[in-house]
């Protein structure tokens, strides 16, 4: 199973092709062919496999990493 990261939009290439996104502090190229709509600086995309899946709200990339970050944290009491 893969997992979708939301990522912000830093810089997007000449061609429109590819982007500069970031999270947590890591920068990732992108790819950008499988969007239907332009991408801006600023937006937020799900990339997965680096390639962005679509575009999301501020709102839901920190939602998303609220549950990663949950997830993440969890501590199974036995």
């Amino acid at each position: 199973m893969c997992l979708a990261i939301p990522m912000r939009v830093i810089a997007v290439d000449a061609s429109g092709l590819s982007a500069t996104c970031e999270a947590k502090g890591q920068q990732r190229q992108v790819g950008l062919i499988m969007l239907d709509e332009v991408v801006r600086i600023g937006d937020y995309l799900m990339i997965s496999l680096g390639q962005a899946m679509q575009k999301i709200s501020v709102e839901d990339a920190k939602q998303t990493w609220a549950y990663y970050e949950e997830i993440l944290n969890f501590s199974p009491s036995h």
